[in-house]
């Protein structure tokens, strides 16, 4: 019997200098990783390269499928340079930011981005260094901003810039970026993780470069996005609560609402949604974390969402397995609690006229009534084991795909054991396949009865309409 996931929830961790041989990759699998975060900001295309290699030979040993997201850096935005290295600037005094290529000191520094002086107006903020220094504008011009230092401290070469107050005419991908997603398409990732969307546009323009080959993940994490939020949750196929960046452009009490507000959206909507960021962030040093961060990754699984990630602490950390170890263990013992599902159920899943939603509705009903082992439901796509997923039933859903591709993508999606089998020719060989995979992958059909979901013609993407009840023995449960 091939080993299975005694959780809905699934586990992202990102892969690093503390993470990546094949023994780690390995052990981080069997530790609890169900996809591999290859982060584009950082490492050389062959480093990236080796990693999903070394993925993919995992994949073979564990006979499970494996999703890699690889994440692009997106636009950074950067003061230039100073006169010895940095600058003191002090409450209170002026600051001034210019197009022109000055050598920063105390009262001015170069900032070489356009975009950013044509968004800026009088009031608005701008932070540096992920907002340990405020400065506020005072007055603003094609090329150049005064400000007034409110919250003052040293800043040094190159130090990032945020602009929370308003949308910048920017792409999303960068020449960089452009070059980084040919080469992971060439590579075969499975999840494109976008960063500094602002707007369901951004999503478009990645969708005309991937079309529907890999997975698009908007990265929530400017606040110009929440104003095109519900655009952008349909633009994409699924959404990641960046919450580090988030956290930098708000307010951090405003972080949690975001947070639920956004698992809302993706829930009703049945777009998977990934809560990241900080998750268990003592635990780059310590070999256990917080109660208060154990806390947080219980929250995301009581509200229901698809994926936790870790970040630093599985790419660069001290503790990568024993992290991945004891975010299973937290998702785990939360979902034992019945008021997980009963808080998961106050969101409901919003259902469209179609024949894939009403069957997703039935098996939820189905198996609130019959002790169902599993549902099996056979994919091309993967949208089948997608929306039944968006009812969050009370049963492992199985999704059964012809197409290794969409076996990967599926291995982020909450409650799906993705399985990469023929697809049926006929109703007779859909019920023995079934049958033969449910017993293989230990849900015991010998025991008790499991729902099948499909469709006829059988090997046509969008065709869902089937729904079948397979028993043990005939009218009559074990």
């Amino acid at each position: 019997m091939k080993f299975r996931r005694e959780r809905h929830t699934k586990i992202v961790a990102t892969l690093g200098p503390a993470s990546s041989t094949p023994e780690a990759i390995l052990q981080l699998v069997h530790a609890g990783a169900d996809t591999f975060r290859l982060n584009f900001s950082h490492g050389s295309h062959d480093d990236h390269a080796n990693r999903l290699r070394m993925i993919r030979k995992v994949e073979e040993v564990v006979e499970r499928p494996i999703g890699v997201l690889m994440d692009l850096q997106g636009p950074k935005l950067r003061l230039g340079t100073f006169e010895n290295g940095s600058a003191r600037l002090c409450v209170g005094n002026r600051f001034r930011l210019e197009l022109s290529a000055v050598t920063g000191k105390d009262h001015v520094a170069h900032l070489p981005h356009p975009e950013i002086f044509e968004a800026l107006s009088v009031g608005n903020a701008l932070l540096v260094d992920d907002g340990r220094i405020r400065l506020r504008v005072v007055e603003r011009g094609p090329d150049f901003a005064d400000t007034v230092v409110e919250v003052g401290g040293t800043v040094s070469d190159r130090k990032g810039v945020n602009v929370p107050d308003c949308a910048l005419n920017l792409s999303a991908l960068t020449p960089k970026d452009r070059r980084d997603l040919s080469y992971g398409l060439s590579l075969g990732v499975d999840w494109v993780a976008l960063s500094f969307v602002q707007s369901s546009k951004d999503i478009e323009e990645v969708r005309a470069i991937v079309g529907d080959s890999v997975g698009i993940m908007a990265k929530i994490e400017k606040p110009a996005a929440l104003g095109d939020i519900a655009a952008i949750v349909a633009a994409s196929d699924a959404i990641m609560v960046a919450r580090g960046d988030l956290g930098v452009e708000l307010p951090p009490e405003e972080v949690p609402t975001i947070q639920k507000r956004l698992t809302r959206l993706c829930r009703e909507a049945g777009k998977p949604i990934v809560v990241a960021t900080q998750m268990l962030e003592s635990m780059v040093t310590s070999p256990a974390p917080t109660r208060a961060e154990a806390s947080d990754v219980a929250t995301a699984v009581y509200d229901g969402v698809d994926a936790v990630m870790l970040s630093a602490e599985s790419a660069s950390g001290a503790y990568p397995i024993d992290a991945v170890q004891i975010m299973a263990r937290i998702i785990r013992n939360t979902e034992k609690d019945k008021l997980q599902r009963d808080t998961m159920g106050a969101i409901a899943a919003t259902r469209l006229a179609v024949a894939t939603d009403a069957i997703g509705a039935a098996i939820r009903t189905v198996a609130e009534v019959l002790p169902l082992s599993a549902c099996v439901t056979y994919t091309l796509s993967g949208a089948s084991a997608l929306r039944v997923a968006h009812e969050r039933p009370n049963v492992p859903i199985v999704g059964m795909t012809p197409k290794l591709e969409t076996a990967r993508r599926l291995a982020l999606v909450w409650g799906v054991h993705a399985v990469h089998g023929n697809d049926a020719e006929s109703v007779e060989d859909m019920v023995a396949s079934a049958t033969e995979v449910a017993a293989a992958e230990g849900f015991e059909p010998e025991h008790r009865p499991f729902a099948i979901v499909a469709g006829m013609p059988f090997g046509t993407p969008g065709s869902t309409n089937l729904l079948r009840l397979v028993f043990p023995t005939p009218n009559q449960l074990h």
